[in-house]
């Protein structure tokens, strides 16, 4: 019996030395245990103050990303096969709600070879339907599965790259997930708690950071206008004007509409300083890409190539030889540019733009008033069970309130090593568990002082009374915890927190109410004959 308690008392022993480390860690000055405590307790948005942004998914972008890449794959398909393709070219979906409506014509298939050509589309490219539109001319559109295929990894890629900008900048606990309908709204739900920069954040986030290599055309030209009016006010087919803004001015350059590569290609990149000591972006891109970027170079010799990002130029180089697996994106303003490009680059292109839908700083001030508010209720709650348990449980009521304080203190811990935010709803989840903590604490007292009543001894009535309420404690955790797991699976942010936090504090319950508390009544009753029991 001593022997078992013994290793009882370790356990427990051991349990609240690692929760005390996991919370304030080994601290050596006053300082560093604030400091401790402030990096281990993750507050969440709510209660730290920082930005609450919405964005929107503009994914008719995504999906006439789709259609170029189609285009140009079908004409190189065409040529393998032997098909002749006189033109290509698509319609311009410009909202959400035109996404569905993306179509690409075929001109110019000669009429004998019509059967080749759907074999050729039903082949390589099955997620279009053909539908001819005379002799010679056909349109593709999208399958609506492929569509709602489309626009649901757009989502997703978003959501990735935009968490992968933001854990980069080094953020606490960012929250960034899908909001409101996944079909119809495709809108991210992004929180920075303790931003201290907002602006930089939000332009980081904002940045598409599409990167494309293309062609140059013709150019420069001095006006957007001038260029339109030299080419009689058509643009020659699957070609675009980009700007390339300068201190003196901006020019204009006819690019191809189709990339060489694009930053889906890009395998690394990083700030770096050129031979005049100026900053660049460098990158080098994956084998495949590396592979056709430098057929192409080598089949361009003394041609130019422009470093497109967002729609912007922001460099153009002649092609003095086969270029293979590296390059650069020279004549940026400062280190911070560079870094800031760098990050957006690594972390991937965005496959759509994206819109604001809304913009809120959280102060501090209101999380702080959360907390003192929250830290007031949970005081004065803990105060009336203990007043509570002391008077109606007299002696042993003590026993039940250091399960109580333990079972807190491993919650805290177990906060801390998971690296979970405390939230409000989280706050409200801490107080309920103290609740759940003084049922169980009464369930087995009442337990106990049956079995008392009944007639016998003390250390039998207690060894009864945590048995019989095993089970009915057993019940009552596991049916919340299965009630916490469904808010936890259909919740957003704040109810999870909630969800987190109260199972957290069950599983300690169990812990503290049960062993705790009964290793409490043995080391109490152990060794000498006891009569009564203050309870």
């Amino acid at each position: 019996m001593q022997r078992h308690l013994m290793v009882k008392t370790i356990v427990i022993v051991a349990t609240i030395l690692l929760c005390i480390y996991g919370i304030i860690g080994i601290p050596t000055s006053k300082a560093e245990l604030e400091a401790n405590l402030q990096h281990k307790i993750r507050l969440g948005l709510d209660l730290k103050g920082g930005s609450h942004l919405v964005l929107q998914v503009q994914v008719q972008d995504a999906v006439r990303t789709i259609a170029d890449r189609t285009m140009e794959q079908l004409k190189t398909e065409a040529g393998k096969e032997g098909v002749t393709i006189a033109a290509t070219d698509r319609n311009n979906p410009d909202t959400i709600e035109q996404a569905d409506s993306i179509q690409i014509n075929v001109h110019g298939v000669p009429t004998q070879q019509s059967s080749q050509f759907r074999t050729l589309v039903a082949d390589h490219f099955s997620q279009w339907i053909v539908n001819p539109v005379n002799a010679t001319d056909y349109k593709l559109t999208l399958k609506p599965t492929e569509l709602l295929d489309i626009k649901r990894r757009a989502i997703e890629q978003s959501i990735q790259t935009i968490s992968n900008r933001v854990n980069g900048l080094g953020l606490t606990e960012p929250v960034v997930q899908q909001r409101g309908r996944a079909d119809a709204d495709y809108e991210i739900l992004v929180q920075l708690p303790g931003v201290d920069d907002p602006a930089r954040v939000q332009e980081i986030i904002g940045e598409a950071a599409q990167l494309e290599i293309v062609e140059v055309k013709e150019g420069p030209f001095p006006t957007q206008e001038a260029a339109l009016q030299q080419k009689g006010g058509i643009l020659p087919l699957n070609t675009r004007l980009v700007p390339w803004t300068q201190p003196q001015g901006a020019q204009w350059f006819l690019v191809s509409r189709s990339a060489v590569v694009t930053g889906e290609d890009l395998r690394n990149a990083k700030a770096s300083q050129d031979e005049l000591r100026k900053w660049e972006a460098d990158f080098t891109l994956s084998q495949d890409a590396a592979g056709r970027f430098e057929s192409f170079t080598g089949s361009h010799i003394n041609d130019r190539l422009a470093v497109i990002l967002d729609n912007q130029v922001r460099s153009v180089a002649t092609i003095q030889s086969k270029i293979s697996d590296s390059g650069r994106i020279s004549n940026l303003s400062s280190q911070q540019e560079a870094s800031d490009l760098a990050l957006v680059m690594n972390s991937g292109s965005l496959p759509a733009s994206i819109v604001y839908e809304e913009r809120r700083v959280v102060g501090p001030s209101l999380g702080a008033d959360s907390i003192r508010q929250g830290l007031i209720a949970g005081t004065a709650g803990l105060l009336a069970v203990v007043i509570v348990m002391l008077i109606y449980y007299k002696k042993s009521g003590l026993n039940a309130i250091l399960a109580l304080v333990l079972n807190t203190v491993i919650l805290m811990a177990a906060l801390s090593y998971f690296n979970a935010t405390l939230t409000l709803p989280g706050i409200a989840g801490v107080i309920l568990t103290i609740g759940m903590a003084v049922d169980s604490n009464v369930l087995i007292f009442e337990r106990i002082r049956e079995e008392l009543r009944a007639g016998k001894a003390v250390v039998a009535a207690v060894d009864a009374g945590f048995a019989k309420a095993w089970w009915t404690i057993v019940d009552t955790h596991v049916t919340t915890i299965v009630s916490c797991l469904f808010l936890f699976l259909f919740g957003t942010g704040p109810v999870k927190g909630f969800a987190v936090t109260l199972v957290i504090g069950l599983f300690a319950n169990v812990f503290t109410a049960v062993w705790v508390s009964k290793t409490i009544f043995d080391f109490e009753l152990s060794g000498k004959p006891v009569t009564a029991l203050s309870i």
